[in-house]
């Protein structure tokens, strides 16, 4: 008897694994859908990139507001997550600053709409924009004083508004598509080298 339900245990575990590896495809899934159609896209856009039915999708996040928010803190914490792995990897601390740059324009891109979205419920927006200050603030932090101890920035840099200058290169992005913030923020980082 005990070993059916050790069995039973051990497969429960695997679908608790399975089913967070689902929910974080269907995220990854919405934040791409969400890049090149906004918020706003069809949930079966969304389900066709995930390969799943829109009912799953139903089951995860029974709101598109749910969806939203989760998308949102999924990607914070993507971000907050690769900076240290960046550093730990890159050939330099200024190229895990560069490429968790892009990876931080690319969440900002994903964001576009959230506002708008959650109008309704101010109070929940500032606790998600409190999320967002707190997970990537000091990763950005992190990687400035990494390529300042390296020689390759000046030191003293402020991580709050280095990412309110990146956040206000992408406001023009979708309203013009000639407008390349991703260039502009890539000049943004490359003059925060310092000569060599």
């Amino acid at each position: 008897m005990n070993d059916g339900d050790g069995g039973a245990g051990q497969t429960a575990r695997p679908k608790r694994a399975d089913a967070r590896r689902n929910k974080e495809t269907l995220l990854d899934a919405a934040a791409a859908i969400f890049v090149t159609s906004g918020v706003e896209a069809p949930v079966r856009d969304i389900a066709a990139r995930a390969g799943v039915g829109t009912g799953t999708i139903y089951r995860h996040f029974p709101t598109r507001a749910d969806l939203i928010i989760a998308v949102y803190r999924h990607q914070v914490e993507a971000c907050a997550e690769a900076g240290p792995t960046l550093l730990a990897t890159c050939a330099s601390p200024h190229d895990a600053l560069g490429r968790w740059i892009n990876l931080f324009v690319d969440f900002l891109v994903t964001k576009h709409g959230l506002a708008a979205a959650l109008q309704s419920d101010d109070s929940g927006f500032d606790t998600l924009h409190a999320y967002f200050l707190d997970r990537l603030v000091p990763v950005c932090a992190q990687l400035l004083d990494a390529a300042a101890a390296a020689g390759e920035i000046r030191s003293g840099m402020d991580a709050l508004e280095l990412m309110r200058g990146v956040g206000n290169l992408c406001v023009g992005a979708d309203s013009d598509p000639r407008y390349d913030a991703r260039r502009l923020v890539e000049l943004l980082i490359a003059g925060l080298r310092l000569p060599r």
